[in-house]
């Protein structure tokens, strides 16, 4: 049962997810799922009519076994015209071997911290953008989109809360690497939406267009619904989920699940948004899943509407 749409000013007409399950989410699952099971999952995605799915990752297997199949997995795929499949890769041997699988997407993931940059990256703050910057220029010779991702936008579970100076500045450096898209992380789950507006503002003044900011929430505390409203009446368009709430950060404990993307569809729905993605298909998919994991999923849209 659908129970209508209710519209509010400010708010765009459409908003594009980036689905992150098959690689965000399930690169922080104990167990390794067989490359079948990935490449339907992907596929099933897709069928319920995403349009940006980011497939997997080319990080050195003994960091993320659970995503060592990558190019399996990239080249059972049926790929669909129209469809996005980016890959996350952390360097130059990585950009390799997606630029053998025919990628056209890539992201690179650096951190607002120096904590995290050096236990995440074995980096500092400055010395991860050395480590960027011929990935993302080979990339963009090649035509390549590339998607920039920065953790911790908001706090550290060593530092605390992150001052939006500090976030504008790193932001700022990977942006002029020539990063197409920026994603800000909520890691652990720890913003609320006046945390947003103001690092979106930050951002804004310093010269980041909104329109290739990305969010990416984490629902540890229960805000990033929250969160994301307060994100698109700042005008983002594009917000990160994971299929039936899959996923977390496999080197910062207390960041749980994403946002799960039948949630925000639920959301996107109710007012009058349109994401392009039948809610139906995509709680089959996420039903689906949870059964191969062999757990309920913890999306609260999914339980509701397969209880």
């Amino acid at each position: 049962m659908r129970y209508g749409t209710t519209q509010l000013a400010g708010l765009p007409n459409r908003v594009t997810i980036c689905e992150v399950g098959p690689r965000d989410g399930l690169q922080n699952e104990s167990e390794i799922l067989p490359v079948e099971v990935k490449v339907e999952f992907i596929e099933r995605l897709v069928a319920a009519g995403h349009r940006v799915v980011e497939s997997t990752s080319f990080v050195h297997p003994r960091w993320v076994p659970q995503l060592a199949d990558a190019a399996d997995v990239l080249q059972r795929v049926r790929r669909v015209d129209g469809v996005r499949y980016p890959v996350l890769v952390p360097n130059e041997k990585g950009l390799a071997r997606a630029l053998e699988q025919g990628v056209r997407d890539i992201a690179v993931f650096g951190s607002a911290t120096e904590t995290f940059a050096q236990r995440n990256l074995n980096h500092t703050l400055a010395t991860q953008m050395e480590m960027f910057a011929p990935v993302v220029e080979r990339a963009r010779e090649a035509g390549l989109a590339v998607r920039g991702y920065l953790s911790m936008c908001w706090g550290d579970p060593w530092e605390g809360e992150v001052a939006v100076d500090q976030v504008v500045t790193v932001a700022r450096r990977m942006m002029a690497l020539g990063c197409t898209e920026l994603s800000l992380g909520d890691t652990i789950g720890v913003a609320t939406p006046g945390h947003v507006v103001a690092l979106l503002d930050g951002l804004v003044a310093a010269g980041v267009p909104v329109e290739q900011i990305a969010v990416h929430f984490h629902d540890t505390y229960g805000q990033a619904l929250a969160n994301t409203l307060a994100a698109l009446q700042q005008g983002v368009t594009t917000v990160d989920a994971s299929a039936g709430g899959l996923g977390g950060c496999p080197y910062a404990k207390s960041a749980t699940g994403n946002l799960a993307t039948e949630d925000l569809v639920w959301q996107l729905n109710g007012l009058g948004i349109d994401t392009g993605i039948d809610l139906d298909k995509l709680v089959e998919t996420s039903a689906w899943m949870a059964q191969q994991l062999g757990r309920p999923s913890p999306s609260a849209v999914v339980r509701a509407l397969t209880s």
